[in-house]
């Protein structure tokens, strides 16, 4: 196994760097640039040397032994001053060091998973943690990363094996009699993980949107204010407005922080008929958007047909609020009237859905999950066909431990790593 390097902190000046070593000779490359020796285990200051025994910098030294650290190898981390000339150069002094190469995107990572101090969807998760922005994200990903799914993963994965384990007593004991039916211990066992594969998928479609962000589209006919309503949501000019109705011709959207979830404003196209051939593309885009959106705020009139259909959750609000004595159900991107019980609105709608999450938390999850259900389905259909088909039940659950493994990396996963290393940073 190579001996890796690399900066494990964000490029760019800052008050401390970090820079890892992970591998057999981390302890033994560290020593080389080091002016005395390291513990195996511990902390010390040390001064880092160039190869011509001049002073790079004075730094906080870590070092971990396997296998009680992130990767499960032995690893070495130099907290050095965070000027892009120390980093820079104390990175060169590692280049030159015998038997030690920079890491790849997500090797750190990579190497922890492969040593079994991670399993996949915690791997997932911390990308997620890192790439998180509101406090709804982080929470999602810190579940992830403390295990939550591998660890249900894994009482779902000790029932199955103890159903089949039943189920196989029974086929080696076939000609002989067999004291107990297996056969409601094992129905149990099956109904019961099937119930709790249910509630989890029913639930990825939220955590995907507490990850990727809830899209709320704002519909209404041209020039009610739509773009004004965004601007000051946003806090800025993010989408042009005049009073010429049909200024906005495409989707414009704008992310922000609603009461800590990820949300994406839409700002529509007025919808209306047109003979303006950019317009109606427009328009239609509109309309696609917004039927696809989490939630709709529709600023409309009380006698005016709305040309969608209101999904449950979704706002009507009078738009102008400004020019109107009745101001309880409108709002004035204008003045402003309003907009904080819109946004309350918005915040304790998307919250309340929010409830519905799992653990699960990708597309991917998803499938696994699907899949185990399904083998469980098969499983628990054959099982009503007596026991002389017992061996084929034993092979669906059997395939369905299979799913539940591939869920958490186990097994069948080596043509996705690829794919998700390459989203970590060399240092990760």
């Amino acid at each position: 196994m190579d001996t890796i390097f690399a900066l494990a902190s964000a490029q760019g000046k800052a008050g401390v760097s970090v820079i890892r070593i992970s591998g057999p000779l981390a302890l033994t490359a560290a020593n080389q640039i080091c002016d005395h020796p390291l513990p195996a285990k511990g902390r010390g200051l040390r001064c880092l040397l160039d190869l011509d025994g001049s002073q790079l910098d004075e730094a906080l030294v870590l070092s971990f032994a396997a296998p009680a650290s992130f990767t499960g190898e032995n690893i070495v981390e130099f907290q050095v001053h965070g000027s892009t000339a120390v980093v820079s150069a104390v990175l060169d002094r590692l280049t030159k060091t015998p038997d030690l190469r920079l890491a790849e995107p997500g090797e750190f990572t990579r190497r922890a998973l492969e040593n079994g101090k991670l399993d996949l969807a915690q791997v997932e998760a911390l990308a997620d943690l890192i790439d998180a922005e509101t406090e709804a994200q982080r929470k999602q990903a810190q579940v992830v990363l403390s295990g939550g799914l591998g660890q249900l993963a894994e009482r779902w994965r000790v029932d199955l094996i103890r159903a089949a384990s039943l189920i196989e007593v029974t086929i080696d004991f076939a000609d002989e009699d067999v004291p107990v039916d297996v056969t409601p211990e094992v129905t149990a066992l099956l109904s019961a993980v099937a119930q709790d594969l249910q509630a989890e998928t029913e639930g990825v479609k939220i955590a995907e949107r507490i990850r990727d962000g809830f899209e709320v589209a704002i519909i209404g006919a041209p020039n009610v204010g739509k773009s004004t309503l965004l601007n000051m949501l946003a806090g800025r000019e993010a989408a042009i407005t005049s009073e010429y109705a049909g200024t906005t011709r495409d989707v414009i959207e704008v992310r922000m922080d609603l009461g800590g979830l990820p949300v994406t404003l839409l700002d529509t196209a007025g919808l209306r008929d047109t003979d303006d051939h950019v317009e109606g593309i427009g328009i239609e885009l509109a309309r696609k958007r917004a039927e696809q959106a989490d939630l709709r705020v529709f600023l409309v009139e009380l006698d005016e047909a709305i040309d969608l259909k209101m999904q449950p959750g979704d706002i009507r609000l009078q738009p102008k609020a400004d020019m109107r004595q009745d101001s309880d159900s409108s709002i004035s991107g204008k003045t402003g009237q309003g907009v904080n019980r819109l946004v309350s609105h918005i915040s304790d709608t998307l919250k309340d859905r929010s409830t519905q999450v799992g653990v699960a938390t990708r597309t991917r999850h998803r499938e696994m999950m699907l899949a185990a259900m399904r083998s469980l389905t098969e499983a628990q259909l054959v099982l009503q066909r007596g026991s002389e088909f017992y061996e084929i039940a034993a092979e669906d659950i059997r395939s369905a431990v299979r799913s539940l493994e591939m869920l958490v990396g186990r097994v069948g996963v080596e043509n996705l790593l690829d794919e998700i290393f390459s989203s970590f940073c060399l240092g990760k």
